[in-house]
């Protein structure tokens, strides 16, 4: 069942948007489905074809590239790569505490760092409120950051302390 809206009619806010959106195409009749007006799912559609088309796409290029691709099983083939280096070692060497600290280090100022775009978005509407708010928060990360600077978290050529 179709519906046709004229400029008399008295409409819902739901039909005032939708044919808001529609008047936007030219002055011919407006046409709109029950289906749109009582399903709200259907605005989701587009998305779900798209995921589709993706997952669709991807199997049919991997499906291909095993059926038309050489299988050749060399024992280079099967040895580690890394980074075009020819492995050494054990893989169950065992690391220095430093580069797990650097590493949490790096998340830790990361994650500060991300909270500077929220407060750059409305960082007019703050005012010197927020100007305020912000020199305070990035002077608390300098403290931080020149505390484990001072510690020599951040020095690699320090020798590591001995255990025992």
């Amino acid at each position: 069942m179709k519906q046709h809206f004229t400029a008399d009619e008295a409409l819902t806010p739901l039909e005032c948007a939708i044919k808001f959106e529609c008047l936007a195409y030219g002055r011919r009749a407006l046409y709109i489905g029950s289906m749109m007006l009582d399903n709200y799912f259907v605005r989701y559609i587009p998305l779900l074809i798209q995921v589709l088309v993706a997952i669709v796409l991807a199997t049919v290029m991997i499906v291909l590239s095993h059926l038309l691709g050489k299988h050749r099983w060399t024992a280079a083939k099967h040895t580690p790569y890394e980074c075009g280096i020819n492995p050494t070692g054990d893989a169950q060497q065992r690391f220095s505490v430093k580069f797990y600290l650097v590493a949490m280090l790096f998340i830790l100022f990361d994650i500060e760092a991300v909270f500077l775009y929220p407060w750059a978005v409305v960082a007019r509407k703050l005012a010197m409120f927020g100007f305020w708010e912000m020199l305070v928060y990035i002077g608390l990360v300098l403290v931080g950051f020149f505390y484990i600077w001072k510690k020599g978290i951040l020095d690699w050529n320090k020798p590591e302390r001995s255990e025992g």
